[in-house]
């Protein structure tokens, strides 16, 4: 038994260290590439440490480009979608899991289906849709399409079908209406869950590209990922500068990522908060 676990332990260090070199070497890559001068970029056998150390290309990419407005549009896309997928998912869950009416399985099989068809599938659909309303590089063009709630629905159902059912019997015979069920007794269980949700989505939201991108035709409505794009071709289109491109890549990263470290222990939870019922 001790063998057992003293190799458990030696393949569970072995797989992090794996992960950790898979995830950290890129990451290293891209902040050491933010302070590089182009010629250390370019030269073979590549530079691990820049030689001079070069921050100038963080200004770079917040004045070549109008970065401020593009992380303007992406907080205003990130929000807006954010909330309404948010809403949309619980009050959707709620309804299939505590209300009765007629079809309510054949919805949910509607909303697993929807979970299974890719994006890129919808797109053209949604581009010719959006064209003809006159939408194309606005806001609106880009959040309405970007609405669909498959995803929560689904993370949301599952989690309040494992809460007590005696606590929610319990609430109904005391009189608890739909609303009052809601506010009082289920949401205040599904914190966790709902933090999950809530940072999913966010992540998602901000790093969309391929939506924002068809719509954007302009400076004024594009997000930071497709801005991003947009740096890459300021100076010489046949040969990037990926100095700046790498400082606007960690800039567009770093608001995320602090929402993410300062959520990630709600966030596991409610994820797994489901595993177990009861």
């Amino acid at each position: 038994m001790r063998d057992n676990a003293f190799w458990a332990k030696v393949f569970g260090y072995a797989a992090m260290v794996c992960v950790l070199i898979m995830v950290g070497a890129p990451l290293f890559w891209i902040i050491i590439t933010s302070f590089k001068t182009r010629p250390d970029i370019y030269v073979q056998p590549a530079v691990y440490w820049p030689k001079p150390w070069h921050p100038q290309n963080y200004s770079d990419a917040t004045t070549k480009l109008p970065f401020w407005t593009f992380l303007q549009n992406s907080v205003i896309v990130t929000a807006v979608v954010s909330a309404v997928k948010f809403v949309l998912g619980v009050l959707s869950a709620y309804g299939l899991v505590f209300l009765r009416f007629p079809g309510k399985n054949i919805v949910f099989l509607v909303i697993i289906a929807a979970l299974m068809v890719p994006n890129q599938i919808t797109v053209i659909s949604n581009y010719a849709l959006v064209s003809q309303l006159g939408w194309r590089n606005t806001l609106v063009g880009i959040i309405v399409p970007l609405c669909g709630v498959a995803f929560g629905t689904f993370l949301m159902r599952n989690h309040f079908l494992s809460l007590p059912s005696e606590v929610i019997e319990a609430a109904r015979m005391d009189g608890a209406g739909w609303w009052r069920l809601l506010t009082r007794v289920v949401l205040p269980m599904s914190g966790p869950t709902m933090v999950a949700f809530a940072v999913v989505t966010l992540v998602n939201e901000w790093n969309e590209y391929l939506w924002p991108f068809l719509m954007a035709d302009g400076q004024e409505v594009a997000t930071l990922p497709v801005g991003l794009t947009l740096l890459q071709n300021t100076e010489n289109p046949s040969v990037t500068n990926w100095g700046p491109v790498m400082a606007g890549t960690l800039l567009t990263m770093l608001p995320i990522l602090v929402v993410f470290l300062a959520l990630q222990r709600h966030m596991i939870k409610g994820l797994t908060s489901g595993a177990v019922k009861g």
